[in-house]
Parts: C-alpha cells; sequence; structure tokens
C-alpha cells in the first residue's frame, strides 16, 4: 500500500524525508512531486552520457564529478532531481556527508525526456536552472531524437539543437566528441548492441 506524502514541506525536512516506499520525489513550491521510474531506454542513455563524462574527466584530469540522479536545489522550498549533473570535487566535497542536493549551480545538468517529463525538462527546469545560474544544461530528448544545448548568456539560455549525425558542442567540455546519433543508439537494445 503507497501512503500518501506529507502536504507541505521546507527544504530542510525534504533533505531527511523518508516515506519508507522508495520513491523518488521532487520538492516543488514545498510539495512533493512523484517521479516516475524511467525507462530502459532513459537508464541506458543516462548510463552512456555519464560513462562518457567521466572518461572525458579522467582525459583532460579535470577536477570534476559525474553523478547521477543528484538533487539540485532551485529556491525556497524548490528542489529538482537531475539525470545526471556535473560538479566540482569541491562542490561535492561539501556535502560529503549528507544529502546529495547541491545548493550552489552545477556546471552542468543533462536530463532526458520522457513523455511524462517533457513540459517539465523543456519549460520549468529550464527557468529555475537559469535562475540558478547553472552555465550548461542539456535536454536530451529520445522523444524528437535532438540534443538542445543551453548555453547561459546574461541570465538567458541560448539554444543551439543538434540532430542526426552532428557533434555535440559543449562549453564545460569542448574536446568533447560525441554525436547525436551515437546517444541515441545507447539507448537501444537491438542485437548489434556491445558495451
Amino acid at each position: 500500500m503507497v501512503s500518501t506524502p506529507v502536504t507541505s514541506i521546507t527544504f530542510e525536512e525534504y533533505l531527511t524525508y523518508d516515506d519508507g516506499n522508495d520513491f523518488n520525489y521532487e520538492l516543488v513550491d514545498g510539495k512533493l512531486e512523484l517521479m516516475n521510474p524511467p525507462t530502459i531506454e532513459h537508464f541506458l542513455i543516462a548510463k552512456f552520457l555519464e560513462q562518457l563524462l567521466d572518461a572525458e574527466i579522467k582525459r583532460c584530469s579535470s577536477p570534476l564529478l559525474s553523478f547521477r540522479e543528484s538533487g539540485v536545489r532551485t529556491g525556497r522550498n524548490k528542489s529538482r532531481l537531475t539525470d545526471l549533473c556535473v560538479v566540482t570535487v569541491e562542490q561535492a566535497r561539501e556535502l560529503l556527508n549528507a544529502s546529495a542536493v547541491f545548493e550552489s549551480p552545477p556546471l552542468l545538468i543533462v536530463e532526458v525526456v520522457s513523455l511524462e517529463s517533457v513540459k517539465r525538462d523543456y519549460r520549468y527546469k529550464r527557468s529555475e536552472y537559469a535562475a540558478l545560474e547553472v552555465p550548461e544544461y542539456w535536454v536530451v530528448d529520445p522523444l524528437e531524437t535532438k540534443i538542445s544545448i543551453l548555453l547561459l548568456e546574461d541570465g538567458f539560455y541560448e539554444e543551439t539543437v543538434f540532430t542526426d549525425s552532428q557533434q555535440i558542442v559543449s562549453r564545460t567540455f569542448p574536446e568533447l566528441a560525441v554525436a547525436v546519433d551515437q546517444v541515441f543508439t545507447a539507448g537501444n537494445l537491438s542485437q548489434e548492441r556491445r558495451d
């Protein structure tokens, strides 16, 4: 039986909230919003991108870390769960023995769009991440087979959309070499897939 979560909660209460159900929630204006479990395609794409960014961080010997499904505080009583984010080692060190909810802006956030998250990823998170001054935000959309790279310029995101065999261009990782179709192929479980 699933219990109904509390109706109003502060950010501080959210950091230690546990309803015993192992569900993931985002905090939106003091209310808990249940996050549906991702699809296998979603998991595979997020895993591919995490491994790709980890390899690039290692190759460049950068003092950065990537995390899947960590939180980012985007307002007084608001916290979002990211599919993937890149932070400095120093940011991670600040949360070493605390809930993995970053209160300072990550360098890069990646969201993988699903049917139920289209408006959230394209509209709400876009404005919240811009207000938080996240320098780079990727919207990876397997529904439309495109990747939108949003770079913060004077408080607003400038968007570039990449499709097909185009190489994505990242400000955080300028030497990263990956094409859009490689990212979406990672979400396939076809016979040809080899890991």
